[in-house]
Parts: structure tokens; sequence; C-alpha cells
């Protein structure tokens, strides 16, 4: 097939390119005006075009004479304004199902995310599976704007355009340089990490990127008839306990454990205190209104949320429909990541602040009332 990748540029979309790339497909790579777009003009069958999700008119001549869209790139920060989410992840993903159905895209995989389902106030939720319905009130903007967006994808199924949507939980791998998993790497390299886990065992899901490359090009060749207008969790095979398995990364390059642990209730406090103090000075500097640079806060209540509420997927949906299994192990991803990371120069050199954005631009104006599925996905119905 010609595939269209979005945020090809990114972490996940780069190796999007890759994967389809060795499955023998032609690649048209989608990257915003001033990313940074050699590797991909160094690849063999890859064809680089300029554009974003607030210009339809270049989402249009992407999408021209590709049989298959995988949509990866989206606003993915944890920081930000509702009017920058939804012109990202809501205003921009239908620009880019409208252009793909005009263009006579016959398949659209959405990169959503578990966090799609995530609430305010919830505890740990162990094995999670596609039957657990959205929230009524998400816990930030990022997870209701994934939110809205995978509907209006699934929604847009129909017998000439097959939709479906993906959820990779935790991505991480090589070339991942802004992550979660940098982040706290460098956290622990630089001794500013606590175990933040207040003794409880905090298990979770992850998907190392070679695994959510899988998923997606599955869901770009499945039935139709057996993908088309849904969702599906993927996850690596194996559940992690997160604060170990963190110390084990930290290890691997020389890092010293997180420490020293701190109750939950503390650590609560302190990331409302961190954020709200972040979002402050932001205010203060002009950055809040777009004069400043983009990087979030080193904590947040998200991210804490993450770190410490124990969430697993199960991906038995997955592993029927699409036939994935995971190819990629832990301990494999592990080693491949180590030799990644020491090829680049070491740990400072992985987790050394990159000019690149993980988000992308929020130029256009989101619709003025709150927004639900239309099933015909020609525009946007308000409720």
């Amino acid at each position: 097939m010609k595939i269209l990748v979005t945020g090809a540029s990114g972490f996940l979309g780069g190796h999007l390119v890759d994967g389809a790339l060795r499955q023998g497909h032609q690649v048209r790579a989608l990257v915003r005006p001033g990313s940074d777009a050699v590797r991909l003009r160094s690849l063999p069958g890859v064809e680089v075009v300029t554009g974003d999700l607030t210009d339809g008119g270049s989402l249009g001549r992407a999408a021209e004479g590709c049989e298959a869209v995988l949509h990866s790139a989206a606003r993915a920060v944890d920081h930000g304004s509702r009017a920058q989410f939804e012109a990202a992840n809501v205003t921009g993903t239908l620009r880019l199902l409208a252009a793909a159905r005009s263009a006579g895209t016959r398949r659209f995989v959405f990169v959503s995310s578990p966090s799609a389902l995530m609430r305010v106030r919830e505890g740990d939720r162990l094995g999670i599976d596609e039957s657990t319905p959205y929230p009524q009130r998400w816990f930030n903007h990022y997870c209701e704007t994934k939110a809205i967006a995978e509907q209006y994808v699934r929604a847009a199924d129909g017998p000439e355009f097959t939709t479906c949507a993906v959820r990779p939980r935790a991505i991480w791998g090589p070339r991942d340089r802004a992550g979660f998993l940098p982040r706290t790497v460098d956290a622990m390299r630089r001794g500013r990490l606590p175990d933040l886990s207040g003794g409880k065992r905090v298990l979770v899901s992850l998907c190392h990127v070679d695994n959510a490359v899988d998923a997606c090009l599955r869901a770009a060749e499945a039935p139709a008839g057996r993908v088309g207008g849904r969702a599906y969790f993927v996850v690596d095979r194996e559940e992690t306990d997160l604060w170990p398995f963190l110390a084990k990364v930290g290890a691997l390059f020389g890092c010293r454990p997180p420490a020293p642990r701190i109750p939950l209730g503390l650590g609560r406090a302190i990331a409302a205190s961190v954020e709200t103090g972040w979002h402050l000075r932001r205010r203060a500097t002009g950055a809040s209104r777009g004069r400043g640079p983009e990087s979030g806060p080193p904590m947040s209540r998200y991210m804490l949320a993450l770190l410490t509420r124990s969430a697993t997927y199960d991906a038995t949906a997955a592993r029927y429909d699409l036939g994935y299994t995971a190819p990629r192990s832990q301990v494999e991803g592990l080693r491949a990541l180590h030799e990644w990371v020491t090829a680049q120069g070491g740990v400072t050199a992985w987790t050394a602040p990159s000019a690149a954005s993980t988000a992308s631009p929020a130029a256009a104006r989101p619709p003025a009332t709150r927004t639900a599925p239309d099933p015909t996905g020609q525009g946007n119905s308000p409720s």
C-alpha cells in the first residue's frame, strides 16, 4: 500500500515509517514546517511532504493517492489550554478524516491512548478491556480531546472508509527523547526522583514502540468487517511493577534508584504545588500567551497519577481481531534501548533537552461548542 503517516518526524511516527518500509509499503511522511526531516529524506521509499493539521489544503495534498492513513500526530503534552488541545487533537483529526475520505483513502488508523478513559478520581484498575465506557469527566484536556477525537474516528467508519483506533499505553523505546522514560531517567540521573509509590505496588501496562508499530500496521490491513469502528488496547506481554522497573532502567545507565520514599498524600500535595507554581510563573513571563518555551512543569497531577495508579489493560481483542502478539519482549526492548543510548553518547546525551516539540501547532480556532461524534464524519455536531 501507499501509506500516509502523520507525525512522521516524531518518536512513534518515525518508527511507523520504518515499520511500513520493512513490510514493503510506500510511505508518504507528513511533517510540519521547520521539523527535522533529514532522517526521513534519507530513507528510500519515503516521500516527505510539508503540512500540518491546521491546514486542510496541505492534508488533502498529503492524502492524495494514499490507501491508508496512520494518524499519530497529536498534542501529547500535559499542559496547555483547552483551545490548543482541541485545535490539535479534535479539529485537526476532523480535517484529516475529511481529507482522507475526499482522497479516496480506504483505511484510517487513529493512534489513541488509554488516557481517553482516564477519570479525575479513580483508584487502581486492573485488566481494563474495551467494554469500559468513556468518562463523563476526564482527568485533563489531553485525555478529553483524545477521547473526543477517537469517537469521531470510530463514528466515521463506513463501507468504503474503514476507521479504527489503537490505544498503546506509555510507549517507550529507542529514539524517544521526550516521553515518560527519558524524563524519569533524567530525574534519577540528577538525583531528583523520589519514590512516589508510597510503598504500594504500582502495576502497569507499557507498550514498546515496536509493539505499537506492529499493532498499527496490522490495523491497516485487517479485514474491514472485523475492525471497522472499533478501538483496541495495545500493550507489552508483561505486566510491569513500575517502580522496580524504573530503578532497573536507571541502573542500566548508572543512576541511583528513586529515593526517598514519599507518602502518597504528600506526593499529591507536592505535585499540585509544583504544577500551580509553574502556571503562575508562566503567566508572569507571558508564556501562557505564546511567549516562552513549551516545556511543561517538572511534576504535574497527571504525571503523578500515571506514576501512582495501577492500570493494566487486556489486549485480548487486539490478539483476536488483529493477530497482535506483542513481538518485542521487555527484555529485548531494554537491550535495544541500552544499545541505542550508548550509541548516542550515553544517558546525558539521551536525556538532554530536545529542540523538537511533541505538540502539534494550534493556530486553528476550535469549535465554539462542545462537540459530539457525527456518524457521517462530515462535520461537527453540537451537543
